[in-house]
């Protein structure tokens, strides 16, 4: 059987619940929570691990950055058989209620990007599916999780010269965050009749330099890598709990 040319996988390696990431290295660490974790392909920047998590087969791929990469992963798992999904990613707080490491629960998002305008017009909503956010909300409930249900922005470019009227813009809209993929995975998935939800960690505070941001997430500290964490564990339980 032929292998899907960008992931390299074909239908009997992927399972129909994926989880997916932007960073290669974050592939490893959610493969850290399943059963008999494996390693499937790398290529580009789509490395894939498939395992089970409390029974249930679940297929781990990063997309890398920003949307293009992300609908190519989206739409190759999808001729693999894959049916559900959910982003476990990383976003900036455009509010300043939403501390380093606490949770966005994606309700749906701002499709600033190019890569879903190539599939529909601006006028179509990006809506993360009921089912995976009502899963993922009551596993956070259950863990006594800071988390905040809302709106993201998908955007191109963070590196804008006016990148801080930006986000002044949607901060006053209400949207709790900005990310790079949610917006294209969502209207990518809704068109071609998959779940898709996401949920985000916060790993840049309101206000702050985004170098300066980008520089504490690389660091690292604990209550990103305990947010991380969190994420995994609550976009694991939903694909699992998920009819």
């Amino acid at each position: 059987m032929i292998a899907q040319p960008h992931i390299g996988l074909t239908p009997s390696q992927v399972s129909e619940r994926v989880v997916l990431c932007g960073e290669p290295a974050r592939v490893n660490r959610i493969a850290a929570l399943l059963e008999n974790p494996r390693l499937l392909a790398e290529n580009r920047e789509f490395r894939s691990m498939s395992g089970t998590f409390q029974g249930v087969p679940i297929t781990v791929m990063s997309t890398g950055i920003g949307a293009p990469s992300a609908i190519i992963a989206l739409e190759e798992l999808r001729q693999c058989g894959a049916r559900q999904f959910v982003r476990v990613g990383s976003a900036g707080a455009l509010q300043p209620h939403i501390q380093l490491g606490e949770l966005i629960l994606v309700e749906g998002a701002v499709r600033d990007d190019g890569g879903s305008a190539s599939h529909a017009p601006g006028s179509y909503p990006a809506l993360a599916d009921r089912h995976l956010s009502n899963a993922m909300e009551a596993f956070l409930q259950r863990e006594g999780a800071a988390f905040h249900p809302g709106l993201v922005r998908s955007h191109d470019s963070f590196y804008r010269d006016d990148e801080l009227q930006i986000c002044e813009y949607w901060h006053r809209l209400g949207v709790l965050g900005a990310d790079m993929e949610t917006a294209a995975l969502l209207t990518i998935g809704r068109i071609r009749g998959l779940r898709v939800g996401a949920v985000l960690n916060n790993v840049v505070r309101y206000g702050t330099d985004v170098q300066a941001g980008v520089s504490d997430y690389v660091n690292a500290d604990q209550a990103l890598m305990n947010g991380e964490l969190l994420a995994i564990r609550c976009a694991l339980y939903a694909l699992s709990d998920c009819p």
